[in-house]
């Protein structure tokens, strides 16, 4: 494994931070190394990317950056691609979302992030994940490239949000990917399809990727590489499709670990 490793992806939340949405304390360091060795080192995450570059501002001209669960990638100060849901449906999931029980729908854009409801604990959760927020009167009158449609839900995700919802997967992608997320995009948008269009245009083979996930939205990206780490704090399923799965949780540096005991 050690020199075969080319690309390395890893998710954020329950993956590469920990609890509090901090990076491991050696992350610098590692990734230095990583950079010394010619490896690529890549983020997919569900957050905005915005979000994503604050958190690794003096790495972004190296990093590649894959937001929004795989719907836009951005490398080098470059979009790479971006897999957009075509406003039409996203006005319609907008007004399913409205009905949610204990749900808060977010538009998000390719230049910000839309919501209509100011109830502090929703805002106060959307602000964790999304530096450019604006509060509107109607999402549906939003002009901007719609990336997806997320639902917040207090409640209960696979229970409550995701019944609203269920009936467009054979159409729309519709993943839960947080205790208390749900994500509605493209039907070709995840970040297994995101990685794969990566490893062909830098012809890099799954057998030269390393990845690391922990939830059901990073269940297509496990695919995608023969070295694919389930945090030893991941979901199930995700531990179930994985090839390895890592000594150490998030809480206690298991990207970095990882990384450093097969690569470094």
């Amino acid at each position: 494994m050690k020199d075969k490793i080319k690309l390395i992806v890893s998710d954020l939340d329950g993956t590469l931070l920990d609890s509090n949405h901090n990076l491991p304390t050696d992350f610098w360091e590692v990734e230095q190394q990583l950079t010394d060795k010619n490896i690529l080192f890549a983020i997919a995450s569900g957050r905005q990317l915005f979000n994503i570059i604050s958190l690794f501002d003096r790495i972004k001209e190296r990093t590649l950056f894959l937001a929004e669960n795989g719907t836009f990638a951005y490398f080098k100060g470059e979009e790479l691609f971006i897999n957009d849901l075509p406003k039409e449906n996203a006005i319609e999931f907008i007004k399913i979302g409205r009905t949610v029980k204990d749900g808060y729908v977010i538009l998000c854009g390719k230049e910000s992030a839309y919501v209509e409801n100011t109830d502090e604990r929703f805002l106060t959760e959307v602000r964790k994940y999304y530096t450019k927020l604006q509060i509107v009167d109607d999402l549906t009158q939003v002009d901007d490239v719609v990336l997806k449609v997320t639902i917040c839900d207090f409640n209960d995700v696979p229970t409550n949000s995701y019944q609203y919802f269920k009936e467009f997967e054979n159409d729309f992608k519709v993943a839960i990917s947080g205790l208390i997320w749900l994500d509605v995009t493209s039907f070709t948008a995840n970040k297994g399809v995101a990685i794969e269009i990566i490893q062909k245009k830098l012809a890099i083979s799954k057998g030269e990727t390393m990845v690391f996930g922990d939830f059901l939205n990073d269940l297509e990206m496990m695919e995608t590489a023969e070295f694919s780490f389930a945090m030893k704090n991941a979901h199930k399923d995700i531990i179930e499709i994985s090839n390895y799965t890592t000594d150490f949780d998030n809480n206690t540096n298991g990207v970095t670990q990882t990384i450093e005991k097969y690569l470094l």
